[in-house]
């Protein structure tokens, strides 16, 4: 049985006055069916794992591929651990987009991220073009076998399937489209990892919110969300828990 995860991207925002939130998000729902884990900006994740005391997973946001060097202005996923930090995420479509990320280079992140102890949540998506055009599948699917390393387990590996044109946006694919790819993306785990495909768990993200959260945990090989802004308010991130709690 996978356990449920609630994720929360915080992107580029938050100061320590927003660990308030944190605060009230483990206050209201002190003991949650499901996993919850916050990926703040790397200036506030060792002062969220001390706000949240080890009642909550903390994570980062990004990591460099390699653990050590003349990276300026990049962090190691060995420093994101030493922090506290038990998850990263990597190949977020504003990563990918943003900063020229391919799938070869989230994979290497990946693979450091597994040698430094965390679980490396991994993006894919499409764009509004490629869905038009019909190419979703054929998309996710590349992404998905050229991100994901060899030797991954359910343990280390955690996939967010988020469709780049909802993200946002407040636009969110109808329950049958996220269906399809998360079918998709689950027998292509399988055949590729076998059992531990089968526990990895499966993320939806694009525009979720405490008003769409039940429909969409209630889809097939939906395990949880990757939320972004609402994620940010311990209140709208505290009802897509309950809702992911209820599923």
């Amino acid at each position: 049985m996978r356990r449920k995860l609630a994720a929360g991207n915080w992107k580029m925002n938050g100061t320590k006055a927003s660990l308030a939130e944190v605060a009230a998000l483990i206050a209201a729902h002190p003991d949650p069916k499901s996993e919850v884990l916050l990926c703040p900006p790397a200036t506030l994740v060792a002062a969220m794992v001390a706000t949240a005391a080890g009642r909550i997973a903390v994570g980062g946001q990004d990591c460099h591929m390699k653990a050590a060097g003349a990276h300026t202005g990049d962090i190691a996923a060995e420093m994101l651990a030493d922090c506290g930090a038990s998850h990263v995420i990597l190949g977020h479509s504003e990563r990918r987009a943003d900063h020229g990320e391919s799938s070869e280079m989230v994979c290497a992140k990946a693979t450091a991220a597994r040698a430094a102890g965390l679980v490396a949540v991994i993006c894919v998506g499409e764009t509004e073009a490629q869905r038009d055009a019909g190419e979703t599948l054929a998309l996710v699917g590349a992404q998905l076998a050229g991100s994901v390393p060899d030797g991954a387990t359910a343990a280390n590996t955690v996939i967010a399937y988020e469709p780049v044109w909802a993200i946002g946006t407040g636009r969110t694919p109808t329950l049958e489209q996220i269906a399809e790819v998360h079918d998709f993306l689950r027998a292509e785990l399988v055949a590729r990892f076998g059992a531990e495909g089968e526990g990895m768990r499966l993320l939806y993200g694009g525009s979720v919110k405490p008003s769409n959260a039940t429909e969409i945990f209630a889809t097939s090989n939906v395990d949880g969300a990757l939320v972004g802004g609402a994620s940010l308010k311990a209140a709208d991130f505290g009802a897509i828990l309950s809702a992911l709690d209820a599923a």
